[in-house]
């Protein structure tokens, strides 16, 4: 059975992040299709560090979060990575594992948000499938398949004429954009 509700999120945004979690903490991601799209596909592989300007820009987001969900565990991380590799992980894991794919995506939010990991390096993908209780071998299992689906995701995405993440598409067409507060989410799902 599909999820009614389409969840568009990136990696490396933080305010998907928090959503992420807030709709753990309601019990409502299970009623959420995630999708992975790139919202900044020209960030570097590996991960470089950002200063000056994008430092601060990375700061203020990360303020903004915590301002916005006081108690999430979020950490400043030293930049943004790709997050292309990472997305068709999570395509891998749903073609071929679909009861760890959510957990993958969790354990990948926490990894790059709380540790600063590179979330595009294919060594720390190969940990994280195995802490959501996925086999290596699954990483194999991203392929030409896999990336289509990656781009169908981002082709809907884009249809919804919404250049921002997290959104939300309920079954009747509307949408919930951006981290917003629990009554607003509550509200959404009813």
């Amino acid at each position: 059975m599909t999820a009614p509700y389409t969840l568009y999120s990136d990696f490396n945004c933080p305010f998907c992040y928090a959503m992420h979690e807030r709709l753990h903490e309601m019990n409502l991601l299970a009623l959420c299709e995630w999708r992975g799209v790139q919202h900044a596909s020209h960030l570097p592989r590996p991960m470089k560090p950002w200063q000056g300007s994008l430092g601060a820009e990375l700061r203020h987001e990360v303020t903004v979060v915590q301002r916005l969900a006081p108690g999430l565990p979020i950490t400043l991380p030293p930049g943004k990575p790709n997050t292309r590799p990472a997305i068709e992980q999570a395509v891998a894991f749903l073609r071929c594992d679909p009861s760890h794919m959510m957990a993958f995506v969790g354990e990948t939010y926490r990894a790059f948000w709380c540790e600063g990991r590179d979330i595009s390096d294919p060594g720390v993908l190969r940990q994280l499938v195995e802490q959501a209780g996925g086999s290596p071998e699954g990483m194999d299992m991203i392929n030409g398949e896999g990336r289509r689906v990656a781009q169908e995701w981002e082709a809907a995405w884009h249809v919804t004429g919404q250049a921002g993440v997290p959104l939300i598409v309920s079954p009747e067409g509307d949408l919930l954009v951006g981290c917003t507060p629990a009554e607003d989410i509550r509200r959404f799902f009813a």
